[in-house]
């Protein structure tokens, strides 16, 4: 892997010296256009055929090939979309149907070449006939005419050997893997396969009772298919592999060959370097020996102490990053097994809800977990900021009792919500958003850990504090695990874990924007019988403002013109269906790809009554933008929508003239009183 990353890097460097030399751009200007007019041109990718194209162990496309496209896309500055295929016969379908404009890696035959263009013949391996070892080793292709061949379905070795020999008895299978694994099997007594991809697949599948016998008069030449009817896309295709010098595509082999076929440790200056390395090292080991052992008598106490304190460490990050990838993977299991399930005809309106709720609450879960992680992460390096803000105490706490009053009921707990700070008290100067997440954290934790009972927030008044108590009648918290229990990575017992699920953060968190906004936190607790969870905060009164009246909902005009500034399709589509959506409201919607179409819609256009404005975009950013429609347009409220919704990503978009923030994926509860408040305010024109 290290010698990838460092070939990778290679062929980056390379790439770029060789661009930087040339005349110019490979693409005239009439090409570039027509590029940038196309929103989606696909590319249909079968990551079935290692090591051209293959689905690797971190679950992501890689392959020769796979580089290889990349680099195209570099030279011509664009990105194709990539469609996926399992199905080779559904590939080839889609391909004469030009549902896919582009086929990454594809045989020429007479067939195909009928509708196909074929381009980079990147390099040729031949056909090979693999058996089961005890066969004699001088088989040829001769030899298997009364034996059961497998290839796969639709393969160009398939149409090859029906056409060739149509009296052999071909099996179909879907992939190449499984038609070895017949041949291991006995249900097949050969198989015919490109010999790289056949040497791979021996080796990393540990097929050890299959070998290699001759290869056939046939050769497999991997080649870019192009659609041949696109004209401009074959004239682009072909302009930039044509440009790809020798260097460039030995960088790409030496890099896979290098990996799978000569490993680093059979490469003679591996063991030279090693040798060297290794003696030296010796020779200052047995220096440093005596050294150290004087050392040692003096440090044995500490080290020993230490060497506890670090593996216990240790073991506590290794559960928590273990349980990472469980959190991560159970809310994305939810999300798209109920997702595939959704495009059945044959669901029940009743189902259909159901599943659509648990593809929302699992896409939350997912969000909680990234966001925990963030969080965590910012306070152990200190980025953390405080915003201190007018609070209204009575509404943030009816705001958390309302979230939790049904995750309660699901566990059929009672929550009571006893507030005794009187209304004339309740508004304070506090960070709203982290004592939020500190009482929404303590609550969530009592639901979690009470199976049987009820959770109390009660809140009131002590001199010149605010105190909170959530008390809840759980499992209680071990005597043991008392001491360490704000602790970052450090939740009690992994079988806690694994029984109540989370990443154990949620208190670690809790307790560091305690101590930011100048609080304390405490608990009493007993095993079996519940814990009871002390917030204290300065109490900081603000002073009372004379409150704006709000015009008339008859006042609102029947229609408000929003602009939506959004690069994504699914992420303009979600907003607009929202929108569209909303009974209250008509909308008319306008769209803009990039911060520059939504700068010239606003000049040209003053009908506009909101924007909301994606960060992230080509050529302009939504910083930029909103700077420039600020200075057309002062009091046009932009929204800045973004999935960068850290303190300091809402702090800079709310320095470049953003009115507000919304945070993605966009939540429709969030979304509306943002739009009450700017289209009440600005709607009429």
């Amino acid at each position: 892997m290290q010698h990838k990353i460092i070939y990778t890097l290679l062929l980056i460097c390379l790439s770029i010296i060789i661009t930087s030399c040339s005349d110019g751009d490979i693409l005239n200007k009439s090409e570039k256009e027509w590029l940038q007019k196309q929103e989606a041109i696909k590319v249909a990718i079968y990551p079935y055929y290692p090591p051209y194209q293959f689905i690797n162990k971190k679950d992501s496309i890689d392959g020769i090939l796979v580089d290889h496209f990349r680099l195209i896309e570099n030279k011509i500055g664009y990105v194709f979309q990539k469609k996926y295929y399992a199905n080779w016969t559904q590939l080839i379908e889609d391909t004469k149907n030009k549902k896919v404009a582009i086929v990454l890696e594809m045989q020429k035959t007479e067939e195909r070449a009928k509708y196909l263009n074929f381009y980079t013949k990147f390099f040729e391996t031949p056909f090979v006939i693999v058996a089961r070892r005890e066969v004699e080793d001088n088989l040829k292709l001769k030899d298997f005419e009364d034996k059961k061949i497998a290839v796969p379905q639709g393969y160009s070795i398939d149409d090859y050997l029906k056409e060739k020999y149509p009296h052999f008895k071909i099996q179909n299978y879907t992939d190449d893997i499984t038609c070895l694994r017949k041949v291991q099997s006995g249900e097949s007594d050969a198989y015919i396969g490109g010999k790289a991809l056949v040497n791979y697949l021996i080796k990393s599948e540990r097929l050890s009772d299959l070998k290699v016998l001759s290869p056939i008069d046939y050769a497999y030449i991997p080649s870019i298919a192009v659609d041949k009817d696109n004209k401009v896309l074959n004239r682009i295709i072909a302009k930039a592999t044509n440009n790809i010098s020798y260097n460039e595509k030995q960088v790409i082999l030496d890099n896979w060959l290098f990996n799978v076929v000569k490993p680093f440790y059979k490469k003679p200056k591996f063991w030279v370097i090693s040798s060297v390395i290794f003696f030296s090292a010796l020779a200052g080991i047995v220096l440093l020996h005596f050294y150290l052992k004087f050392r040692i008598k003096q440090k044995t106490e500490e080290l020993q102490i230490a060497k506890d304190n670090a593996e216990e460490s240790n073991r506590i990050k290794t559960n928590f990053i273990q349980n990472i990838s469980h959190e991560i993977r159970t809310p994305m299991n939810g999300i798209m097994g109920f997702s595939e399930l959704l495009k059945s005809d044959s669901l029940t309106p009743e189902e259909r809800k159901e599943y659509t709720e648990i593809i929302i609450h699992s896409g939350k879960d997912l969000i909680t977990s990234v966001d925990n992680i963030l969080e965590i992460s910012m306070l152990e390096s200190r980025q953390s900021k405080v915003l201190f803000t007018e609070t209204h105490i009575g509404e943030l706490l009816q705001e958390l009792f309302s979230e939790y009053t049904l995750k309660a009921k699901d566990k059929n707990l009672e929550i009571h919500l006893i507030n005794e700070i009187p209304e004339k008290e309740s508004g304070i100067i506090t960070d709203r958003t982290k004592l939020y997440k500190i009482l929404s954290n303590l609550v969530d934790n009592g639901i979690k850990f009470t199976n049987i009972g009820s959770i109390t927030i009660f809140s009131y008044l002590v001199e010149d504090f605010i105190t909170i108590s959530i008390k809840d009648t759980g499992i209680g918290i071990k005597q043991k695990d008392q001491e360490i229990i704000f602790k970052s990575f450090s939740q009690s017992e992994k079988e806690i874990s694994k029984n109540f699920g989370g990443l154990g953060l949620g208190l670690a968190i809790a307790k560091q924007y305690t101590d930011l906004i100048g609080g304390k936190i405490s608990f009493v607790s007993k095993e079996n019988e519940g814990s009871t969870f002390l917030l204290k905060i300065p109490y900081t009164q603000m002073q009372k403002n004379t409150e704006l009246s709000t015009n008339d909902e008859d006042a609102k005009p029947e229609k408000h013109v929003v602009l939506i500034a959004e690069d994504g399709e699914i992420n303009f589509l979600f907003l607009k269906t929202v929108l569209t959506k909303m009974v209250d409201f008509q909308f008319v919607i306008y769209r803009a790809k990039n911060g520059k179409e939504a700068v010239d819609i606003c000049e040209v256009n003053d009908k506009i009554d909101l924007v909301l404005m994606d960060i992230k975009m080509p050529i302009m950013d939504g910083y930029d933008a909103t700077k420039r429609i600020k200075k057309l347009r002062p009091n046009l409220p932009v929204v800045a929508q973004t999935a960068y919704s850290t303190e300091e990503d809402i702090e800079r978009a709310l320095a470049a003239g953003c009115d507000d923030f919304l945070a993605k994926p966009v939540d429709r509860k969030i979304l509306r009183p943002i739009l009450d408040k700017y289209i009440s305010i600005f709607g009429n024109k």
